[in-house]
């Protein structure tokens, strides 16, 4: 299974209203094949502070135990070469079985951070239309160097650094 380039995106909800528009914008997206949902953890605290949370996923059981053995190889070469890639591949299709590569603990780590009345999730996002566009800069001898997602805020702070710039001493 070609992995192509993921996001992991994590949102906080200090006074969540879910309406459903998220999960229907995920649906449209993967619909589109714009996306796929390699896996998402939504976890929701009361104003009493007990927890519900909620975990899905695009990926089949055996997709997920894939995509577990494609990480956990990437991270057993990083942390140990050739034997930790072997060590790897099968400890990430494992931690795949259940069809879901987010531990079921994560729950617990999640739900630390939120405050009572409010909500966290977290999704690991496969951009499937980036993966040609990807491959196409590497047919041509490119290779990414950097890339990051720029928001609203980041360009705001860009103007301040620059106005700090042009001030004179």
């Amino acid at each position: 299974m070609p992995i192509g380039p993921v996001q992991l995106l994590v949102v906080s909800f200090e006074e969540p209203e879910f309406r459903g528009e998220i999960i229907e914008e995920f649906r449209r997206l993967r619909d589109s094949d714009v996306i796929r949902l390699i896996d998402a953890l939504v976890v929701q605290k009361d104003l009493d502070g007990n927890l519900a949370a909620v975990q899905w996923s695009d990926l089949s059981i055996e997709e997920s135990e894939e995509f577990g053995a494609t990480v956990g190889a990437l991270l057993g070469l990083g942390m140990a070469g050739d034997a930790g890639m072997a060590a790897g591949v099968i400890a990430g299709a494992e931690a795949g079985a259940d069809g879901h590569v987010i531990d079921e603990s994560q729950v617990w780590n999640v739900a630390d951070t939120i405050e009572p009345g409010g909500a966290a999730a977290l999704a690991l996002i496969e951009h499937l239309w980036a993966g040609p566009l990807r491959d196409a800069i590497a047919r041509a001898g490119g290779v990414p160097v950097s890339d990051a997602w720029v928001h609203p805020l980041d360009l705001v702070e860009i103007g301040l650094l620059a106005a700090d710039e042009l001030e004179p001493a």
